[in-house]
């Protein structure tokens, strides 16, 4: 593994453990030529996964990205980290065993937004809202309106 600090190629493992609930294992590593200590993280990957655009522009999925977007809608939430490592496992392991190696970004953002309304009302409406691109408050209102349970008719 090269070092991120000097580029050096030959790195040392000095620790090695279980991570995100057993799918993914922690390595932390010594670089001997600068000294520089750094962490790698080592997945399973189960098929090369192609995100369709909706413009059809086609990309590799990048599990980072996955994860930033995650985070970002769950940033200053009560959620511990080890949860959102979890539920990126989850999205990405389902994805995986969809059995397509093409998914569209539509189907990843439904996945994503179903989690996420599991976890945190308020992380899924800030995703759904750069998800389906709200433009103005009525967007807002409309999309809450939905997640509101029917208030009973009251009768006069």
């Amino acid at each position: 593994m090269r070092c991120p600090f000097c580029g050096n190629v030959d790195t040392q493992v000095k620790d090695s453990r279980p991570a995100e609930d057993h799918v993914a294992i922690r390595r932390r590593r010594f670089c001997p030529a600068c000294g520089g200590r750094f962490t790698t993280y080592e997945r399973v990957q189960l098929r090369d996964l192609v995100v369709v655009k909706s413009n059809g522009r086609r990309e590799d999925f990048d599990r980072d990205k996955l994860e930033r977007s995650v985070r970002i809608a769950l940033q200053k939430r009560p959620i511990e980290p080890e949860r959102i490592d979890q539920m990126v496992s989850g999205i990405v392991r389902r994805l995986e065993s969809m059995g397509e190696t093409d998914i569209s970004s539509k189907q990843i953002g439904e996945i994503v937004m179903e989690r996420l309304a599991a976890i945190d009302t308020v992380a899924y409406v800030r995703f759904a809202s750069v998800y389906k691109n709200f433009q103005a408050t009525d967007d807002f209102e409309d999309f809450l309106a939905e997640l509101a349970p029917p208030q009973p008719k009251s009768e006069s």
